[in-house]
């Protein structure tokens, strides 16, 4: 049986419930929770931090501040999710103040910087909005977390109900054109996401490191491309696979590909 057959099934389940606000609730750090409730202090930090965002980006936007506002809003408040669901397993909430955004990533693995988390949020029916992720986040990231905002993001609201409505490997993303589109009905069940990142720390990705280079050792350049692609595809950030798989391309003249 594919390992995603159960978390698809429980997915369907979540769907169902969420239809009757039925959800899972705990505000325990660390622990699985479809529901995160976020208000009061915490709340006040974030919207402190997203007009301090809002009045630096305007500086270079011809975005109205409100709206630069509630964008960052958006996003804050998704990475707030999944860092209280995850806790230490994942790097901090960046609350740096740049303008420029993050570097595609928002989150990596603590244990291994390689694995990056690209995280989205959206408000909206829950059975009509698509979450977008681009070519470039699907590259740098190996998985792709989806949040949904039951309330509209403004700047007097004083408290979000948001739901972890889901996730899904990049591996699994196909994009024809500069992005791709997903719905919550083909993302994969939410409390399934620590189990896959944890796998994704374990030995296959070093073995296909291991074979890349027995292929290079031996000028077996196409196969050393083709394992090295297998370690990208569980670690995006992993330099060395990059490097190792640009030098056989080059090796074998596709000097475009490097």
């Amino acid at each position: 049986m594919d390992w995603t057959t159960p978390l698809k099934a429980q997915q369907t389940d979540f769907i169902q419930r969420l239809k009757s606000a039925k959800l899972l609730h705990c505000d325990e750090k660390g622990q699985h929770s479809e529901l995160t409730v976020i208000s009061g202090k915490r709340l006040a930090q974030l919207r402190d931090f997203c007009w301090e965002m809002a009045e630096k980006y305007r500086r270079t936007s011809r975005v109205a501040i409100r709206d630069v506002f509630i964008n960052n809003m958006k996003g804050k408040l998704a990475e707030e999710v999944v860092k209280s669901r995850l806790a230490d397993f994942v790097t901090e909430v960046d609350y740096e103040k740049r303008v420029g955004g993050d570097g595609k990533v928002d989150f990596t693995l603590t244990s291994d910087s390689s694995i990056g988390i690209q995280v989205k949020a959206r408000n909206g029916n829950f059975d009509k909005i698509q979450w977008s992720i681009s070519r470039e986040e699907i590259e740098k990231n190996a998985v792709l977390v989806c949040i949904l905002i039951q309330e509209e993001v403004s700047e007097a609201q004083a408290e979000y109900n948001l739901i972890f409505a889901g996730f899904l490997p990049t591996n699994m993303i196909t994009s024809n054109t500069g992005k791709a589109l997903v719905g919550i009905d083909k993302v994969l069940y939410s409390g399934g996401l620590r189990s896959y990142l944890e796998s994704l720390t374990s030995s296959e990705a070093d073995e296909y490191m291991r074979l890349g280079y027995e292929c290079l050792e031996k000028e077996d350049y196409q196969n050393a491309i083709a394992y090295y692609t297998q370690v990208l595809q569980l670690k995006p950030n992993n330099e060395s696979a990059y490097f190792n798989r640009g030098y056989a391309h080059y090796k074998l003249g596709d000097k475009h590909d490097v």
